[in-house]
């Protein structure tokens, strides 16, 4: 079976000739640091080696707790927020289908994504969506004390024991949560939740072949031993003995470093999928929370094409040239669509008669490519065979093991977030959260002299 690839070269003819290959020194550093726990932030390692570390036993266990809550409730409810909802997000939207809001599926649960946000009126209408619903919850948490996620777990706990009584609650609610501390382990512990646990070396972020990522998946109805295979498979390909010219997450860290000291500040993650929209959202987390820190970082962002060439595309064609792209390119789709002929051929497309619809998006791709490099913007094309649970497993290691290089080559640590906290604190403090009373005083001390 074929693995995704990485084609540089319409990146790497904008650097000087060799200028890849010149960090191969800094890039096998850096890896053999994350192999010896040497690096910044070498606690939370535990994602290295997570996928070849998983057994039958324990996917089992994942999937037997998946039946009973597809077998019991018509809706389950993520709640979750970053690293704790994003990654299984992208890939229940990248394998679904795209109207299955739309479609009765008596197969699967339809799968909610909540405790995101804090927006009044989306809470107030999902909890109106899901009042004649048998609906399940599972709450990821590693403290119980996230804002977002504590707010509407509070919610859907309490609205899951009114509509269904509280001894049928206690089987359709999930946590997944740390072994022994923090709120939602007291909460599951006390109420008697099934629960899977979050290993502490474990990031958010990095956390989609835990618990976290897998029991969303499979309630969803796909197939996580193929998820998991992907990963093992591109651990393999992206191991330490890998040559580098060899091995695509190395070349990855290279080159993105190359073009970020070339003045790259911004990389855009292209798809040509709308099913990789999410995905695209978990890849900006994963690297932006990796390696914004110290005033330095390619600050990512994402666009979604066709659709965005019609408003981001001037800019990217046109705009200052501080950007690079990574075009997720998925060679073969899982449907088949031909374009019909049309006698009056009012809107002159009859040349496209009998081709498949994916032909035509791949004609756009390549064509925007094109445009793009003679406009000045470096391109590299993430090679993808199909859009499937073992494919999307090798992408979710390929970007994790290439995000731990490439931050230890910017020389950050690539493994916590500081900058997160500091929002929370000033919302703790107008809040007049017990325990923040001296911040509350001088927070509203210096809006009030604004």
């Amino acid at each position: 079976m074929k693995n995704i690839s990485l084609d540089i070269t319409k990146a790497s003819c904008f650097l000087a000739e060799g200028a890849v290959a010149a960090f191969e020194p800094q890039v096998k550093v850096a890896q053999k640091a994350l192999e010896e726990g040497t690096c910044p932030g070498n606690d939370f390692l535990g994602w290295l080696h997570l996928p070849s570390s998983i057994t039958p036993e324990f996917l089992g266990q994942i999937e037997a707790c998946a039946k009973t809550l597809r077998d019991n409730c018509e809706v389950v409810v993520v709640a979750g927020i970053g690293g704790s909802y994003l990654g299984a997000r992208a890939v229940i939207e990248a394998l679904g289908n795209s109207f299955s809001w739309l479609i009765q599926d008596k197969r699967n649960p339809v799968i909610l994504f909540a405790g995101n946000n804090i927006g009044e009126d989306y809470l107030s209408e999902m909890t109106e969506y899901l009042k004649d619903k048998k609906f399940g919850v599972i709450n990821i948490s590693k403290s119980g004390t996230t804002t977002e996620t504590a707010l509407t777990f509070r919610l859907l706990k309490k609205q899951c024991e009114a509509q269904r009584g509280k001894d049928e609650a206690r089987k359709v609610i999930v946590a997944v949560t740390d072994a022994k501390r923090g709120a939602a382990r007291t909460c599951a512990d006390k109420e008697g939740y099934t629960s899977f646990i979050i290993p502490d070396n474990v990031g958010g972020r990095f956390s989609v072949l835990t618990p976290v990522g897998l029991l969303p998946i499979a309630c969803a109805g796909f197939d996580i031993k193929a998820l998991v295979a992907g990963a093992q498979d591109m651990e393999k390909a992206c191991g330490k003995d890998v040559p580098f010219s060899e091995n695509p997450a190395a070349q990855y860290a290279a080159i993105r470093n190359a073009l970020y000291q070339k003045g790259k500040k911004i990389e855009i993650m292209v798809n040509y999928q709308p099913k990789l929209h999410f995905m695209s959202e978990w890849w900006k987390q994963l690297y932006g929370e990796s390696e914004g820190k110290d005033n330095k970082g390619i600050f990512p962002a994402s666009v979604d094409f066709t659709t965005d060439l019609h408003s981001m595309g001037q800019w990217i064609q046109e705009g200052e040239r501080t950007i690079f792209e990574t075009v997720i390119s998925i060679e073969e789709p899982e449907r088949k669509l031909l374009f019909p002929s049309d006698e009056e051929n009012l809107d002159g497309l009859n040349f496209l008669a009998g081709k498949r619809v994916d032909e035509v998006n791949k004609m756009a791709e390549l064509g925007t490519r094109l445009a793009h490099v003679d406009g000045g913007v470096p391109n590299l094309r993430i090679s993808v065979p199909r859009l499937n649970e073992y494919y999307l497993g090798q992408l979710i290691y390929f970007f994790e093991i290439g995000c731990g290089i490439s931050g230890n080559v910017l020389a950050v640590n690539p493994f916590n977030q500081p900058g997160v906290e500091a929002y929370k604190k000033n919302m703790f403090a107008l809040l007049d959260k017990p325990g923040y009373e001296a911040e509350s005083k001088a927070i509203k001390e210096r809006l009030a002299a604004e």
